[in-house]
């Protein structure tokens, strides 16, 4: 492989340097002032802080409000991920095949992933309003009393849905150009070897596509627990008392609303140390079976 050769040694750390610093500002500095005010009770008005070592994190790990959080934070981050990709990738499959009006087609897939989340989250809960919201209406055609904002669990389904819905496009463009990198000679061959299209796609398409698959996997996961606050933020209607909430969640509320910035702090190093174990699992166990070939 050819190197770069650059005319001065300073040259590639100076092409460098806006994005170290981008992350050194927005990352690392506030990851070090989280773990540093996780120890100590803080004034709201920065008036003064009491060091008080780890009892911000033994609050936190033994309250069971913070538990049953993290419990649905799991289960929401695993249903979202799992939906996204999987609508995405059928999505993909379809419009591949697809030979007249492909491009329109392609289009109005993506066009949801413009829409930021809040606005995700407002489109969304209109459809599930008590008044005008026709899947509440769908939903009372099967019995079902949907109140969201008001029932833990039709929240939830709210939730799911709504996030589910919003990050389906950025994983469909995705699998779409997966499919289309994988080679025609491939493709002929498999037909040729194998009749079933279900079969085709598992033993070919599907291991082609594990490289994209495993980086979606990770940014779905993010997405869940991250991207999701304004969604969260929109359906609760700012009213959590009964309404199932994120960690990320967790930490705004007892940072913003309760001024509770030790404990909020705290919060934000367990979620941070949560998500870079999880990472190194996701690398460690799960990109050994990805093949890059």
């Amino acid at each position: 492989m050819k190197r770069a050769q650059f005319s001065s040694p300073l040259l590639p750390y100076f092409l460098l340097a806006p994005q170290l610093a981008i992350i050194f500002i927005f990352f690392y500095w506030p990851s070090a002032q989280a773990i540093q005010s996780s120890f100590y009770i803080e004034d709201p008005f920065g008036f003064g802080a009491t060091f008080v070592g780890l009892e911000n994190y033994t609050t936190v790990l033994g309250s069971s409000e913070y538990l049953r959080i993290a419990q649905f934070t799991l289960v929401f981050t695993l249903i979202v991920t799992f939906l996204s990709l999987s609508f995405a990738l059928v999505l993909a499959v379809k419009a591949d095949a697809v030979l007249t009006g492909a491009s329109t087609y392609r289009s109005l897939l993506m066009w949801v992933y413009a829409i930021a989340p809040p606005v995700a989250g407002l489109m969304g809960i209109m459809f599930f309003d008590q008044h005008i919201g026709p899947l509440v209406d769908l939903a009372a055609l099967f019995g079902w009393d949907m109140r969201v904002g008001v029932n833990y669990y039709d929240t939830a389904f709210a939730m799911v849905v709504i996030a589910v819905w919003k990050q389906i496009p950025y994983n469909f463009i995705f699998f779409l150009s997966g499919l289309q990198a994988i080679p025609k000679h491939l493709r002929e061959a498999a037909a040729i070897d194998c009749r079933s299209e279900l079969r085709r796609f598992w033993t070919v398409t599907l291991p082609m596509l594990a490289p994209t698959a495993f980086f979606l996997l990770i940014i779905n996961m993010t997405y869940a627990l991250f991207d999701t606050f304004g969604i969260i933020d929109v359906v609760t209607r700012n009213e959590p008392a009964n309404n199932p909430l994120t960690l990320v969640y967790k930490v705004y509320l007892d940072g913003f609303r309760s001024n509770d910035l030790g404990g909020s702090s705290a919060q934000s190093v367990i979620l941070m140390i949560v998500v870079l174990v999880l990472t190194m699992a996701q690398f460690r166990f799960i990109e050994r079976r990805v093949h890059y070939g």
